[in-house]
């Protein structure tokens, strides 16, 4: 007879200080994970943004956890995401709801509008590289935050020059504050962050009423959001739509700021693989436009791509409740406790992959299961504009290796800052030349 997961064992682990736990470790020990691990096993306990949190690793863990969504686990972000992303975000919805805004923002990132952001794409991109080149000597990451910032507000709400509003100087600040501790206090980074969010939540009101007031409403993301109707005729509240643009906005521009600055790094780190992407891209026309054909056929550049995003993921875990109690690995998950699937971790898995901290490409010439490489998420919650960040990341390295070189500053701390997605702490400050 099979023993009830309520007298399972609780997993291994400490709570830390009363309320904060081990929150401050866990935000600024890049490590954190790691060495818990090493001390406790697969699975360990912890106190976590002020809740009792199970992480759990390995590609097995991550299939439990994301098969039984809405059955054993929900959408639990911390406190201080859910408050700045807003209640009605895609990030937080559950069941019905959930699926039906899905439906609608997975329009906007079909093959066919692929192919319609492509020249926007590459008019920001050449306008961003012929800048860097003027410079000649740049700290990368805040240029590289304002190049996907552009796009994203082009690509998604109709807006130019997206880094020079006041979306542009606000959102660090408030990206800093989306995963931390929820005291709304003004020296504390999420009582900035609130205070940038109301400045970027105004500014995100004026785009939707301009847009309400337009004449066609467009076919980009917002476009598509103002036009939803359901079975009775309802849009979407006004509510919702900020809180929807603002969460599109974060994922076209932070998630992949990250993406790109680590690809950037690691390839001035491993001058075989650049050497490497030169030479397959000597293989295609070089005036041919590019097209979503020709980027497939860039095999060696998707195995770089691939292999950044599992070295370096923008999204090291996702956070889940416990709805019923559970068990996993002889271990009680108790109901109403929150638990942390590690992406960072099951995609450094030596079980997995041969040496899994070294920066090896070819790795991906055979595909791996999905449960053991999900840098976008996987399931129902999987990112929607995953195809479009592929595309945005392709589109830029492409052109970057065709025209230009970059080498690493000496002197420079490359070691990675976590939050709110990984970047070299000294932000990557390099020399930059046209070819």
């Amino acid at each position: 007879m099979s023993q009830s997961p309520s007298t399972l064992p609780l997993p291994p682990g400490e709570f830390g200080l009363p309320i904060l736990g081990e929150t401050l470790s866990f935000l600024q020990d890049p490590d954190y994970i790691i060495k818990k691990h090493q001390k406790y096993g697969p699975v360990f306990k912890a106190r976590l943004f002020g809740r009792p949190t199970i992480c759990v690793k390995d590609s097995l863990a991550n299939r439990f956890v994301l098969t039984k969504e809405k059955e054993r686990f929900a959408i639990n972000w911390p406190s201080s995401t859910q408050i700045l992303f807003g209640s009605l975000s895609l990030a937080l919805q559950t069941g019905e709801t959930h699926q039906i805004r899905r439906k609608i923002l997975a329009q906007a990132f079909t093959s066919r509008a692929l192919v319609g952001y492509i020249d926007t794409i590459e008019e920001i991109t050449q306008r961003y590289l012929q800048k860097w080149q003027q410079m000649g000597h740049l700290t990368w990451y805040p240029e590289l935050r304002n190049y996907t910032l552009d796009i994203a507000c082009k690509l998604l709400a109709g807006v130019d020059g997206g880094s020079e509003t006041e979306l542009g100087n606000e959102f660090e600040t408030w990206c800093k504050g989306l995963f931390t501790i929820s005291w709304n206090l003004p020296w504390t980074q999420f009582g900035q962050a609130m205070r940038s969010g109301e400045k970027l939540i105004a500014e995100v009101e004026n785009i939707i009423r301009q847009r309400q007031q337009a004449e066609d409403l467009g076919r980009d993301t917002l476009g598509l959001l103002l036009q939803f109707r359901d079975e009775e005729g309802n849009g979407l509240s006004f509510e919702e739509l900020k809180n929807q643009l603002l969460l599109l906005l974060f994922a076209g521009h932070e998630a992949l700021t990250s993406a790109i600055v680590s690809f950037c790094l690691e390839t001035a780190r491993h001058p075989e693989v650049e050497e490497k992407l030169r030479h397959e891209q000597q293989q295609f026309d070089p005036i041919a436009p590019l097209t979503l054909e020709t980027l497939k056929e860039m095999t060696y550049l998707d195995w770089v791509l691939q292999e950044v995003l599992r070295l370096i993921p923008p999204l090291g875990g996702g956070f889940r409740k416990i709805l019923k109690t559970c068990e996993w690995d002889g271990y009680q998950l108790p109901e109403g406790w929150c638990l942390l699937y590690e992406i960072g971790q099951t995609q450094v898995n030596p079980e997995t992959y041969a040496d899994p901290n070294s920066f090896r490409p070819d790795r991906f010439a055979t595909p791996p299961d999905k449960y053991s490489y999900l840098p976008f998420g996987s399931g129902i919650r999987g990112c929607v504009g995953q195809e479009l960040a592929r595309l945005e990341m392709k589109i830029f390295a492409v052109r970057l290796l065709r025209g230009y070189r970059w080498q690493l500053e000496p002197g420079q701390d490359l070691s990675l800052a976590t939050v709110p997605a990984p970047h070299p702490r000294d932000k990557l400050r390099v020399t930059f030349s046209a070819l």
